[in-house]
């Protein structure tokens, strides 16, 4: 079982993202209002949780995502949260359909086009998915090509990529640098004494203390070790296979040059290496005990493959 944690939870888990941002509507408030592009003059006043409901089922993300602490403001814009631990091509999409979905659905048959609002979605990733690009913050939405002044208003997404994130880079909006560097930095396996900045701001300390273990009765500190472990033992094997895989890329581009005869032993070789690294890391996830349903999405191996193992 994981270490756990002397006195903080980490706010990235599920179970302890939603006691924060799940169950207190003026602390996703200021979160909100800090991390999100909204007008000077149209802050988020006071909000209401919006039920669940519309996001796809996504095996590889089920277990690493926090899915939709959905609400609305007194404006009726709609603003969707959520967390994902490991990136993957899916998480996109997932959070454009979600969004997408929310916006439809605001209108019932024959209701006027003016009635709808924005929707917003933030989502926090802990882990790099735009590597060559020195931000963290990355927003988007619907602009002209050739024309980015212009815009059709309705949707806006913004990713936060907190692996990347340094007090240092976001110093002129000094609520974004707080809610970012709790979300980094509370949390250590270590016992460590946080830096009296966090504490002095309410809305932070708030959320500090309900990190902290002592809130937390067994049964729950038991799920969220289990999501920390599953989160630790598949990042890992994310790691040494993109390790592998780079490795086997370079010796490959090496030798081409002295063996341009030899491009079909050579893809048939990499096909092999491919096929084992799959069943290796398939065992081992196995053993782990993840889903078979997230091994498949993870190793493109067959789920009677799976079974066999």
């Amino acid at each position: 079982m994981t270490a756990q944690p002397t006195r903080y939870l980490s706010p990235k888990i599920d179970l302890a993202f939603k006691r924060i941002f799940g169950e207190h509507i003026d602390l996703l408030k200021s979160f909100l209002n800090a991390l999100l592009p909204l007008p000077d003059d149209a802050p988020i006043e006071s909000l209401e949780y919006l039920p669940h409901e519309q996001a796809p089922e996504i095996p590889l993300l089920q277990k690493y995502s926090i899915v939709d602490v959905k609400c609305t403001d007194t404006k009726g814009r709609i603003f969707i949260v959520e967390m994902q631990m490991l990136w993957n091509a899916y998480f996109g999409q997932r959070v454009l359909f979600g969004a997408s979905q929310a916006y439809v659905k605001q209108l019932r048959r024959g209701e006027d086009y003016a009635l709808l609002q924005p929707v917003y979605a933030l989502a926090l990733v802990n882990s790099l998915f735009e590597s060559n690009s020195p931000d963290f913050y990355h927003h988007y939405k619907i602009i002209k090509v050739g024309d980015p002044a212009k815009t059709i208003e309705g949707l806006e997404f913004v990713f936060v990529e907190l692996p990347k994130f340094k007090p240092e880079t976001q110093s002129d909006k000094r609520m974004a640098t707080l809610w970012l560097r709790f979300m980094n930095e509370i949390g250590q396996t270590n016992e460590q004494i946080p830096d009296p900045q966090l504490q002095n701001e309410p809305d932070i300390a708030k959320a500090m203390e309900l990190m902290e273990v002592s809130a937390f009765n067994d049964q729950e500190l038991a799920a969220y070790n289990h999501s920390l472990d599953e989160w630790r033992t598949t990042s890992i094997l994310f790691k040494g296979e993109r390790e592998e895989g780079r490795a086997e890329g370079k010796a490959e581009g090496k030798a081409e040059g002295k063996a341009e005869g030899k491009a079909e032993g050579k893809a048939e070789g990499k096909a092999e290496g491919k096929a084992e690294r799959e069943l290796e890391i398939a065992k081992a996830m196995k053993l782990k005990g993840l889903d078979a349903s997230v091994i498949r999405e993870l190793t493109g191996l067959s789920v009677a493959q799976i079974g066999k193992l």
